[in-house]
């Protein structure tokens, strides 16, 4: 399975169970779950240091087409691997490009 397909049969049970826990429990509530405990600490940062990684890859192939990196850190920030994951499955434009 490539890049693309995992994003795109990722983003639905994800972001069921992501509009469940916001349901549950609100934006900031997300997040003060994981400041409650240091495990949480730990995920948090985990995830920050992910997306991180991911951020830095994904700015390059943009740039090499031209295109801007912020709207993607904007919606990475907002909504964590939403951000990547979007990209991957729709916008990626190596994607149509390979041989």
């Amino acid at each position: 399975m490539n890049l693309q397909k995992f994003a795109v049969f990722t983003l639905l049970p994800f972001g069921a169970l992501s509009l469940y826990a916001l349901w549950q429990v609100g934006y900031v509530g997300l997040f003060q779950y994981q400041l409650a405990e240091p495990a949480g600490w730990q995920v948090l940062c985990d995830l920050v240091v992910s997306l991180i990684i991911v951020l830095a890859y994904i700015g390059p192939e943009l740039k090499r087409v031209e295109k801007s990196v912020l709207p993607w850190v904007a919606l990475t920030l907002a909504l964590g691997s939403f951000g990547p994951l979007l990209y991957l499955a729709f916008f990626r434009p190596t994607l149509t490009k390979q041989v």
